[in-house]
């Protein structure tokens, strides 16, 4: 019986804190600017010269994603975080295994939430509208090729529960 407790207790704290180890403590947050050239900083400390731009954020982290380029206006994104899908899973799988240890660790240490928005999009306006050589930015293709995706995995999802 006793061994049967300590086992029970080990596998407890083993898994308390179950979104932190299934979903890990940072998030790649992707940045998509248009045009090219444009240059990406954050509040973070994090840059970037090229787009698309991947950067490793702790999940509990907001930030402001500023993106310029000479000749075109400034824009500043805000990336909040919001309680995610997978987070809550997480955080059941603590309410029923791991118990309040691991629940306090993932409240903690951010593991629940995701970035939003993720990925960020930002299409810079020129400063001189007529000027042919600062033509709007445009990320209308990356627009589709985004929105494709969601609808495969919308779809894959229902195949999946059996609703289609």
């Amino acid at each position: 019986m006793k061994t049967h407790k300590l086992m029970c207790a080990a596998l407890a704290f083993g898994l308390a804190g179950c979104a932190s180890v299934t979903r890990g403590l940072n998030e790649t947050v992707l940045v998509y600017a248009s045009p090219e050239g444009a240059q990406i900083a954050t509040s973070v400390g994090l840059t970037c010269n090229t787009s698309p731009c991947s950067l490793q954020v702790s999940r509990k982290q907001e930030f402001s994603v500023t993106v310029s380029k000479d000749g075109y206006k400034t824009q500043t994104v805000h990336v909040g975080t919001k309680v995610a899908p997978g987070g809550v899973a997480g955080m059941a799988g603590n309410v029923l295994i791991g118990g309040v240890v691991g629940v306090g660790i993932d409240a903690v240490s951010g593991a629940t939430l995701d970035h939003s928005p993720n990925p960020v999009l930002v299409e810079l306006i020129p400063k001189n509208p007529s000027n042919s050589k600062t033509p709007r930015g445009d990320l209308s293709e990356i627009k589709e090729q985004l929105a494709a995706k969601q609808r495969a995995q919308e779809e894959a999802a229902m195949r999946k529960s059996g609703g289609v």
